[in-house]
């Protein structure tokens, strides 16, 4: 805005500093029932993941634990957390981990990036999951040209102004 002041004049545009700060109160409000100061992790696939930084920014300003993998198991039907004082229960993992990564055990059994056994966990809604298994192909690229459609029949049935690349359908 400090660029192109002009550019933003009249519009109405909401404040984005305080996003982790209500993204974190969301994340700890669809915690499981019963868990009075939800444990909330960010899931990452690492450091050379593209959306490092992000995971490592969000984490931080979020004052929750970025965690990988291997700090994460399985035991008796819950997700714990390992920490130099002892397992902590976690009640909430914020996803940065791809759908077929997340569980070995599940889908792809050569992954190291997940943890054993917790889609068992999920079904059991002993743990929430923010970006649920699945909703990652909203934000495939090839999907971007259904985008205007999607909002427009399934959401508000009347036009709507977006505008994207062109392109085609994609065709196997």
């Amino acid at each position: 805005m400090r660029l192109f002041p002009d550019a933003f004049a009249g519009q109405s545009i909401s404040p984005v500093g305080n996003y982790p700060e209500r993204l974190l109160q969301n994340l700890r409000a669809v915690a499981p029932s019963g868990a009075e100061d939800p444990v909330v992790v960010l899931l990452t696939p690492g450091r050379y993941n593209s959306a490092y930084f992000e995971h490592v920014f969000l984490a931080e300003q979020m004052g929750i634990e970025l965690v990988e993998g291997g700090d994460l198991f399985v035991r008796d039907g819950y997700v714990w957390m390992r920490t130099t004082e002892g397992p902590v229960k976690v009640d909430v993992i914020y996803r940065g981990v791809d759908d077929f990564f997340m569980d070995p055990l599940a889908f792809r059994s050569d992954s190291t990036l997940g943890i054993p056994g917790l889609l068992s966990v999920i079904r059991s809604g002993r743990i929430a999951l923010a970006n649920a298994l699945g909703t990652g192909v909203a934000d495939d690229k090839a999907m971007y040209v259904y985008v205007p459609r999607i909002v427009t029949d399934a959401y508000i049935r009347t036009a709507v102004g977006l505008d994207y690349a062109e392109a085609g359908p994609v065709r196997g």
